[in-house]
């Protein structure tokens, strides 16, 4: 039985060597592809919102995250006082405006 177990093993292929390296490099060029369809381009857009947030003034048209449409009277650090209809005034927090309608409004 002894010998006929060296046998099968000496007659069973032997995996090729650099098998684990080839597999290293297929996981690195996957997240190299990953980085540059998904998270490079969501970064990008993370970045342009702030700027829009940073640069936001007194006499902007917004939308906010709950589709509430207004110009905005006052900012703090943290948050927004839009003005929304006639004398209706409402604090919203800074991270919740999305964008500018002032072009399109026109």
């Amino acid at each position: 039985m002894t010998m006929l177990t060296i046998l099968l093993q000496a007659a069973a292929p032997q995996p090729a060597a650099g098998g684990g390296m080839s597999m290293i490099l297929m996981l690195v060029l996957l997240f190299g592809v990953m980085y540059f369809l998904m998270i490079r381009p969501q970064r990008k857009q993370q970045k342009e919102l702030q700027n829009f947030r940073d640069s936001l003034k007194k006499g902007d048209k917004v939308v906010t995250a709950g589709g509430i449409f207004g110009t905005i009277h006052e900012i703090q650090d943290k948050s927004v006082l839009i003005k929304v209809d006639g004398e209706v005034k409402l604090r919203v927090d800074k991270n919740s405006i999305l964008r500018d309608f002032t072009d399109s409004a026109k």
